[in-house]
């Protein structure tokens, strides 16, 4: 196996043909088929409580100091 340790820096034309990609639009490469249509909206609602706990967990995430905290 090769050395992997050593950083590269991509050459120009990298960089300019990954700036085009990321500016290029995006969308899906086909229309979703029936079944995925119909499994879409039956998902049905979030359990109560999920969206204040995603929202602790938010805060908590934006307050760590350093990595790996426990609370």
């Amino acid at each position: 196996m090769g050395d992997n340790t050593q950083n590269s820096q991509p050459s120009g034309a990298t960089q300019e043909e990954e700036e085009r990609e990321a500016r290029a639009a995006h969308a899906a490469d086909r229309p979703p088929t029936d079944a995925e249509e119909k499994a879409a909206p039956g998902r049905g609602d979030l359990g109560e409580g999920v969206a204040e706990h995603a929202e602790e967990m938010a805060e908590r995430g934006a307050n760590v100091k350093g990595e790996g905290e426990l609370p």
